[in-house]
């Protein structure tokens, strides 16, 4: 079985930079360097990538009390060349000590550092100063105080976790109490549907008997109503009135026109007989 590995490649938001502040009094210049070189690459933590800025920032005091080993003091000169001719320049130890002895730490740390960008940014971050006094402090003291923020944080997160388990919990017992009440209605499921279509019976029966008198009760009204709607033989007389009222109209004009008809006739007839 071949097994593959998840490389560790962090954001620049999970890496984390802490000070370092160190005392040159009376240490070796080589050994200085190399404890800041480590610092600065941030190969002294276990999430140390060689391609981003994982290190600390190093605050080095009391520069001017750094030693070296052996006749180094008289021998080690510091050159300085820019390629044009003539412009050659040579320091020795002592004068550079007597003027920058910041400078002797920045020289040996940057020689350690990579050269490349990402090392002018890690040496950036080496802060030396000849004195036992820097302005750093409040960094400092950040950086010490972020391991009790972190152990703040994950006692909180801790006490949160145990809150959600204890909730938990209590919803798995309440559902366990529940667990039998919900059996027997599986059990008896015949039941609780026989139970509503009886109450949907009664219902229907309550609301025949409701309407039951309701309906009889226009019932007997009605004929009521259509009696005194035949007694009433007023109606019928007024139509054959109407009938009879309308047959004398159409005779009175007939009779009118005979009378005027025979009244003629007999004028002839009663001059003859005279």
């Amino acid at each position: 079985m071949v097994t593959k590995l998840k490389h560790y490649n962090p954001r620049a938001s999970d890496l984390v930079n802490d000070w370092q502040v160190l005392d040159a009094s009376g240490q070796v210049l080589g050994r200085l360097a190399t404890q800041v070189a480590m610092f600065l690459m941030g190969k002294h933590k276990p999430g140390y990538v060689p391609h981003m800025l994982s290190g600390d920032f190093v605050v080095v005091v009391n520069a001017r009390d750094i030693k070296v080993t052996g006749l180094k003091a008289e021998q080690k000169i510091y050159k300085r060349y820019s390629q044009y001719p003539g412009t050659l320049k040579e320091i020795p130890y002592e004068r550079m000590q007597a003027k920058f002895p910041e400078r002797i730490i920045e020289m040996a740390v940057k020689g350690m550092l990579p050269k490349n960008k990402l090392g002018r940014r890690m040496l950036k971050r080496l802060k030396v100063y000849a004195g036992p006094e820097h302005p750093h402090s409040a960094q400092i003291i950040g950086s010490d105080r972020r391991e009790s923020r972190e152990a703040e944080a994950l006692a909180k997160a801790e006490t949160a976790a145990a809150a959600v388990a204890v909730k938990k919990a209590t919803a798995e017992k309440q559902a366990a109490k529940k667990a039998p009440a919900r059996k027997a209605k599986a059990e008896s499921p015949k039941t609780e549907a026989e139970a509503p279509e009886a109450e949907v019976a009664v219902g229907a029966v309550a609301v025949e008997a409701a309407e039951a008198p309701a309906k009889k009760a226009p019932a007997k009204k009605a004929p009521g109503k259509k009696a005194t709607a035949k007694k009433p033989a007023a109606k019928k007389p007024a139509a054959k009135k109407a009938t009879t009222a309308k047959k004398p109209a159409a005779k009175k004009p007939a009779a009118k026109k005979t009378t005027a008809r025979k009244t003629p006739a007999s004028k002839p007839g009663d001059s003859g007989e005279k």
